[in-house]
């Protein structure tokens, strides 16, 4: 990549081999302390436990613009990938037209977070200014290096007019979030539902509990044992999803070491034995749900660990929001609310990028009406 930054003649962009290329303090003062997913230690610790690897398809390539000194003034969390597996944004259909006509869709540049849904700032910059040059320096090398493309996925809704005003193609796509109203407790977020559905979830929420101990680890109490558990809930899920689970056993020991303050686990035990886990991160403002698995069917034991305990946790932490992870209409009679998502498209061949663009217009016109349609279904109260 080109030593040119467009802006600031004093600044220079460059990419690196990986998170090794950067002290942690560096990459998190750009970074920022809100969303956990793009600090130092939750992306190096899939670097290095295995998990996103060039042989996995996943070629770490970050992306930085270094101010005087040579320190970083802005960072991106980029990858070099040889597929389209891991990014529930999908674009598979653009790849098969592109190979179809001739050309080599991969590798394309990938500005996200490996196999995490959870929307959060792609642009990471101490000086908002910079950021802008982040979006310059990604097109440098889809140029540089003959790519068909770059795609920032899931990204914060304030980017959006920034990669708007570079030219880039704006996705849409949407989720279940669940909204804190200031509630003291759950039967306070109960109070504002409907009759039928209190009803509901508090008949849902009793099956599941029946002759269980639910159970919250978070911080020092995490134990290579309670990731013992987890891993042998996270294969299972994994396995049935995505036929092999993403994520090495030894990530979840780095993310132990490294952030054990951000984890939030969640177990039901049976008689003292962990049948069932779901997996948190705790954000500024946001507890992110993530993974999930069980050894027992047990009704409804899903919507406890990862809708309603959730809820319960982000009451109990002052947070405002619930991310319970990518799809999952299920979520709207558990008081999760359809919330759009944004993704961001740099397309080199002008041809091929109308023929995305017509797409993505009628895209979003569905999706509008679909969330239109979702809101209507939604468990509150009315008037």
């Amino acid at each position: 990549m080109s030593d040119s930054d467009r802006d600031d003649p004093d600044a220079v962009a460059r990419m690196a081999g990986g998170l090794s290329a950067f002290r942690a303090a560096e990459w998190d003062a750009c970074a920022g302390t809100a969303n956990p997913f793009v600090s130092h230690a939750f992306l190096s610790a899939l670097e290095d436990s295995g998990s996103a690897t060039a042989q996995r398809g996943w070629q770490p390539v970050p992306i930085a613009i270094d101010g005087p000194g040579g320190h970083p003034i802005a960072v991106m969390p980029a990858y070099a990938k040889s597929h389209s597996q891991g990014e529930y944004v999908f674009d598979h259909s653009w790849a098969d037209a592109w190979q179809r006509a001739g050309g080599n869709y991969y590798p394309k540049l990938q500005i996200a977070v490996p196999f995490t849904p959870v929307p959060g700032p792609r642009l990471l910059a101490r000086d908002p200014a910079y950021a802008p040059a982040l979006i310059g320096a990604a097109e440098a090398v889809v140029a540089e290096h003959r790519l068909s493309s770059a795609h920032a996925t899931f990204i914060a809704p304030e980017e959006v007019p920034l990669f708007e005003a570079a030219g880039w193609l704006i996705r849409v796509d949407r989720q279940f979030h669940w909204t804190n109203q200031g509630y003291a407790r759950f039967e306070d977020f109960l109070d504002a539902l409907a009759s039928r559905k209190r009803k509901a979830i508090r008949k849902e929420r009793a099956a599941a509990v029946d002759g269980l101990t639910i159970e919250h680890v978070t911080g020092a109490a995490l134990t290579e044992a309670h990731w013992d558990a987890f891993w042998g809930f996270y294969q299972d899920t994994g396995a049935r999803k995505w036929g092999r689970p993403y994520l090495t056993r030894s990530f979840f020991s780095l993310l132990g070491e490294r952030m054990a303050d951000k984890v939030l686990l969640i177990f039901a035990l049976r008689h003292g034995k962990p049948i069932a886990g779901a997996l948190n991160l705790i954000g500024a403002d946001t507890l992110y749900g993530r993974y999930w698995g069980c050894t027992e069917d047990v009704p409804f034991l899903h919507f406890e660990l990862c809708y309603y305990q959730a809820i319960d946790a982000a009451i109990a932490r002052g947070l405002a929001r619930v991310e319970a992870g990518a799809q999952g209409e299920h979520k709207l009679a558990r008081g999760y609310t359809p919330t759009p998502t944004w993704s961001a498209h740099y397309i080199a061949d002008e041809r091929f990028r109308r023929a995305v663009a017509d797409y993505l217009e009628r895209e979003r016109e569905a999706v509008a009406g679909d969330i239109a349609a979702l809101d209507d279904f939604t468990p509150f109260k009315r008037g």
